[in-house]
């Protein structure tokens, strides 16, 4: 009995860390998806770095309390799945909201982002914000805007000039 008990101890206090370790946590319904469905949505997950596990409610809101997200248990009821990124922020959102809009019977319950309890509007907005690389190249194309209408306006004047002076 103790074994079982420990075992269950073991698993709550994993959850906890990994709910307090990661950047992104997604809580999903995953009723009424075959079993090739929730394969591809594994592999998906797992292509973008993210672990993609099924846990107990009870041992769940066990350790969503001592994670210190409390507010996620009104979303632990029926069968959930979680899925927990280290690295990026995005990349769970991103995955599984794809995925919903191609199998409906995918659910968004909640999410945690950054340590922060999220309602499924925010993991959605969070869903359609572009890459980290996109992001980044968006912000290069301000950051050269400048230069490049200085480089135009200056091959501007001197074409002006040469004009004139022949």
């Amino acid at each position: 009995m103790s074994a079982v008990l420990e075992a269950k101890k073991q698993v709550v206090s994993e959850v906890a860390a990994k709910l307090r370790e990661s950047k992104s946590t997604i809580v999903v319904d995953y009723r009424g998806l075959n079993v090739a469905e929730v394969t591809e949505l594994r592999k998906q997950l797992r292509e973008a770095g993210v672990e993609f596990k099924v846990y107990k409610n009870t041992l769940t809101r066990r350790a969503a309390e001592e994670a210190g997200l409390a507010d996620l248990n009104e979303s632990l009821t029926g069968p959930n799945a979680i899925a927990f990124s280290t690295e990026d922020v995005i990349a769970p959102a991103k995955v599984i909201n794809d995925f919903a809009k191609k199998h409906e019977a995918l659910e968004i319950k909640a999410g945690v982002i950054e340590g922060n309890v999220a309602t499924v509007e925010e993991v959605k907005a969070l869903a359609e914000l572009p890459s980290r690389e996109g992001l980044l190249s968006m912000l290069l194309s301000v950051l050269q805007a400048p230069i490049r209408n200085f480089a135009l306006a200056t091959k501007a004047v001197a074409e002006q000039k040469e004009e004139q002076g022949a």
